[in-house]
């Protein structure tokens, strides 16, 4: 049995995803983050829909329309195929762990990369 809280690398000088679960109309994936942030310029632009849950920590997702939400351990969000979004802050002191259910469309390859950053 996996569990979603342990196999966490020691060094997270990068953010850490790990897939759980590989589908041909979905892929589960664990993201560990540690004051990690998209790169400034540019937005995930995704092929998928992303279901997305903080586990742990917390952090900042910024969308390209200017709305900014904060997710706190709890809290969740639905991101639609093509929202171009970017993480801004995530907690710098602490684990923030994610979770992120990607749903993809039927005829969709779920093994093409799932974060094109434009």
């Amino acid at each position: 049995m996996a569990k979603l809280f342990e196999n966490i690398p020691d060094n997270l000088s990068d953010e850490h995803f790990t897939d759980l679960v590989k589908a041909e109309n979905i892929r589960i994936e664990r993201i560990v983050s540690l004051g990690h942030t998209s790169p400034e310029s540019g937005w995930y632009d995704q092929e998928e829909n992303e279901w997305v849950v903080v586990l742990e920590g917390s952090g900042k997702i910024l969308f390209e329309n200017g709305i900014e939400r904060v997710l706190n351990k709890g809290d969740y969000l639905n991101i639609p195929a093509h929202t171009k979004h970017k993480v801004t802050r995530t907690d710098p002191k602490n684990l923030t762990i994610w979770l992120a259910v990607f749903l993809f469309k039927q005829g969709t390859d779920p093994l093409c990369p799932h974060r094109k950053f434009i």
